[in-house]
């Protein structure tokens, strides 16, 4: 089977959130399906923890049968998803703090004794740890350069504002996590 080009899963997507809009529940389904490993990708990348993600990912999908309605195409499907993923997390994360708990960061690994991969994942955890404790913007900002790997045109539309603004956000988490390392 030969894999679509991004046209033609572009024009797929396209078509599916059409037919989603008008109710169509197998179409929605499909739509789920080919966007689920973003959402929990996304979820667990801003989570740290697998539950929390399972948990973000299952709200995104029950808030997306009621948002799916609201998506006027101005943006391309998956910046929109990655925004209400995003708005998730960050409920989440409120929720818990109301109630008086912290959102929990990846366990924190002492290197002790650890082969060197070992060792190097470890630093990365603690890393991505610390990059968790950011303020939601800086947070987001690295998170989607760094570990989504996209470009800050991507950044900035999925955020919300400026490429600049991306930049200035990159610039103000590296000050902040030479502080916190």
């Amino acid at each position: 089977m030969v894999a679509a080009s991004p046209e033609e899963s572009a024009a797929q997507v396209r078509a599916l959130v059409a037919l989603a809009q008008k109710g169509d529940g197998p179409a929605f389904g499909e739509l789920v399906n080919l966007h689920y490993d973003l959402i929990f990708r996304t979820a667990y990348k801003w989570c740290g923890h697998r539950a929390d993600a399972e948990d973000v990912a299952q709200d995104v999908c029950v808030k997306l049968a009621g948002a799916i309605r609201s998506f006027d195409g101005r943006s391309a499907f998956s910046s929109w998803l990655y925004r209400i993923t995003l708005n998730a997390v960050r409920d989440m994360q409120r929720a818990r703090g109301r109630r008086g708990r912290q959102v929990d960061a990846l366990a924190l690994v002492t290197p002790q004794d650890l082969p060197a991969e070992q060792e190097d994942a470890a630093t990365a955890g603690q890393l991505w740890a610390k990059v968790r404790e950011l303020p939601d913007q800086q947070r987001d900002a690295v998170l989607l350069i760094y570990a989504e790997d996209m470009s800050h045109a991507a950044a900035a539309d999925i955020m919300g504002c400026k490429e600049a603004t991306v930049s200035w956000h990159i610039h103000e988490a590296k000050k902040t996590l030479r502080g916190l390392l």
